[in-house]
């Protein structure tokens, strides 16, 4: 199968290195043509222009900084991409895969796109996870190619949207418990804790932490929030210790300070008995809306 691949950035070069790897024909182009030497050296074709490395493929994959980068490499090919299926690789906001999708497929070319939740130097191995979007049929004529880059390559939606929601989901939680320890491993520095001996004596503490997950969303989705333990009224007083104890110590108290005001918010609502995970109603009511 004919490949090309618009955009040599870090994880760029690593899809093309990956398809290269699988024996996969493949053109490529960047705005930067020094970036494709390595690549050519191993094989690939180095294209003048996106239209013409779009003529000489089957299968399009673009994989560059940014949805406005997107939809103008995708502009700039225009009627080429007509009867090719394109792959967009690019982050951005969910409505970017709208924008691209109508562009393209008004083109008259198939349209996934992809939300890539592995490192670079990942790309191409068994556990690589990512995200499709995009109509089912297109996905399975095309899963040998993708699951190369990942092997766990997923469908998750015919909505090609999705993936990205998916994408900013995970970096929301990641920085969310990043953020978390780091503030707690502030305050046990300035107490003289080595954090390590805190992760070690903590494991099984921490270790239960991703549990919740699962039984959250099990709450939100059916929007059943009564709980026979961990109520939250009986978060507040730990949260205001750790702002007392932060404060004492003159650590930042921007972050427990955002959970208490979460969390009183829904007690003044009547939500004291509710589990923890009513507060997913407080999120959006904070922007004012229902």
């Amino acid at each position: 199968m004919t490949i090309a691949l618009l955009g040599l950035g870090e994880m760029g070069s690593a899809l093309a290195a990956t398809l290269l790897a699988a024996g996969h024909p493949l053109t490529v182009w960047n705005r930067s043509p020094e970036k494709a030497e390595p690549l050519v050296a191993a094989g690939a074709r180095l294209a003048e222009s996106p239209e013409a490395a779009v003529r000489a493929a089957e299968l399009v994959i673009v994989n560059v900084q940014g949805g406005a980068a997107a939809e103008k490499l995708l502009r700039a090919a225009g009627t080429a991409l007509g009867g090719r299926t394109v792959v967009n690789l690019t982050d951005g906001p969910s409505e970017q895969a709208g924008v691209a999708a109508d562009l393209v497929t008004g083109l008259g070319a198939d349209y996934l796109h992809g939300q890539i939740m592995t490192v670079a130097p990942a790309i191409g191995s068994p556990d690589a996870v990512i995200f499709f979007g995009g109509p089912r049929q297109v996905f399975d004529r095309y899963e040998p190619v993708l699951r190369a880059l990942g092997g766990r390559a997923t469908h998750v939606s015919t909505d090609p949207a999705v993936p990205l929601l998916y994408g900013m989901a995970f970096h929301d939680i990641m920085w969310g418990l990043l953020n978390g320890f780091l503030h707690a491993a502030a305050l046990l520095r300035d107490a003289g804790i080595p954090i390590g001996r805190y992760t070690e004596q903590a494991e099984p503490s921490l270790a239960a932490l991703p549990s919740l997950f699962g039984l959250f969303a099990g709450e939100i989705d059916r929007a059943e929030f009564a709980t026979p333990f961990g109520a939250l009224k009986h978060h507040l007083p730990s949260i205001d210790d750790v702002i007392a104890e932060s404060e004492a110590r003159g650590i930042d108290i921007a972050l427990p300070t955002y959970t208490r005001r979460l969390v009183a918010d829904a007690l003044v609502a009547g939500h004291g008995d509710d589990s923890y995970s009513r507060l997913v109603e407080h999120f959006g009511r904070r922007l004012g809306r229902a």
